[in-house]
């Protein structure tokens, strides 16, 4: 099992936090796509769920990685969205020959279909919450959009039958783990970048609503997980501060999952939050060590990849 908690070296979060890699200004512009979400729609009818899809060069097929994004504070950001996945992920996953599926999930977007990742939580002052957050529900609404994502990808002559890598950002990241406890067909690990839920850095800066249910939650996925799964929190959340992401990842190793911790040092410009929209100098090294210790992907990876 992998537990150890590690710091990445603050000489490398310098020298990667003053500009995106060379690679991330020539990322492909995606493909737009439509994945079909049943039961999400008006009286129940199938959503069309837009996602962006991102071939890498070659003709395929290819490992997948599928990408599910954060959520804004307000409705309106939630509306806006068009761009799910930062320049600097889309270069590093194109150059390791990764398929990339984005999808813009309901509530997001253009999607539509409501809201179905509410939880209620609203902080209203450094450390108190208006009401008990259902973290759960969150979990529950979003996984059914990436589920669905996975059954389209299985479908797809580019990635059919091949090794998928669940990633995750934010609430993102609370859906990868949670669908990653039940160990969907094709799946064979996730990362998961500043996983929650339930914060307000300007009311409440690195302090969220109820953390403890939330860890509770990730005990639960915990005992359900047998991916080998990665977790990459920055110090400097502005989100969920220093303290309760390592919690969180102590309740979920309990149950036994090869779980890997990184606690990565204080982004410079404050955003430790938004870590995977960095220069993949802050944490490339430290998921390339993790791809490397997949069977499906070890021979693959035995040696870096080449820079562009």
């Amino acid at each position: 099992m992998w537990r150890e908690c590690c710091r990445l070296s603050s000489t490398l979060l310098l020298a990667g936090s003053l500009a995106l890699p060379a690679a991330a200004a020539m990322v492909p512009g995606p493909q737009d796509v439509s994945i079909p979400l049943p039961g999400a729609g008006v009286f129940g009818s199938t959503l069309d769920m837009p996602a962006q899809l991102y071939l890498p060069a070659g003709r395929g097929p290819f490992p997948v990685l599928l990408f599910s994004h954060g959520r804004a504070g307000s409705q309106q950001e939630r509306h806006q969205m068009q761009h799910p996945l930062g320049r600097s992920q889309l270069a590093y996953w194109l150059d390791r020959g990764f398929a990339i599926v984005a999808p813009i999930r309901p509530g997001y977007g253009r999607t539509g279909g409501g809201d179905p990742e509410y939880h209620s939580a609203r902080m209203l002052a450094p450390g108190v919450c208006s009401s008990h957050p259902d973290y759960r529900r969150t979990a529950a609404g979003g996984s059914a959009a990436v589920q669905a994502a996975l059954r389209w990808i299985s479908q797809q002559p580019w990635g059919a039958g091949q090794p998928i890598l669940l990633e995750g950002q934010s609430v993102g990241g609370l859906l990868t783990v949670a669908v990653g406890a039940s160990s969907p067909p094709g799946v064979i690990g996730y990362i998961n970048f500043a996983g929650g839920a339930g914060g307000n850095p300007e009311k409440s800066p690195g302090q969220s609503c109820e953390p403890q249910a939330l860890a509770a939650l990730y005990a639960d996925f915990g005992r359900h997980t047998t991916l080998p799964n990665l977790w990459i929190y920055a110090v400097n959340d502005q989100y969920w501060g220093a303290d309760e992401p390592v919690a969180w990842h102590q309740a979920f190793a309990a149950g036994g999952s090869p779980t890997y911790f990184v606690h990565a040092p204080a982004v410079a410009d404050g955003d430790g939050h938004g870590l995977s929209r960095h220069a993949s100098a802050l944490w490339a090294t430290e998921v390339d060590a993790f791809l490397r210790r997949l069977p499906a992907l070890a021979q693959r990876w035995s040696s870096p990849p080449p820079e562009r």
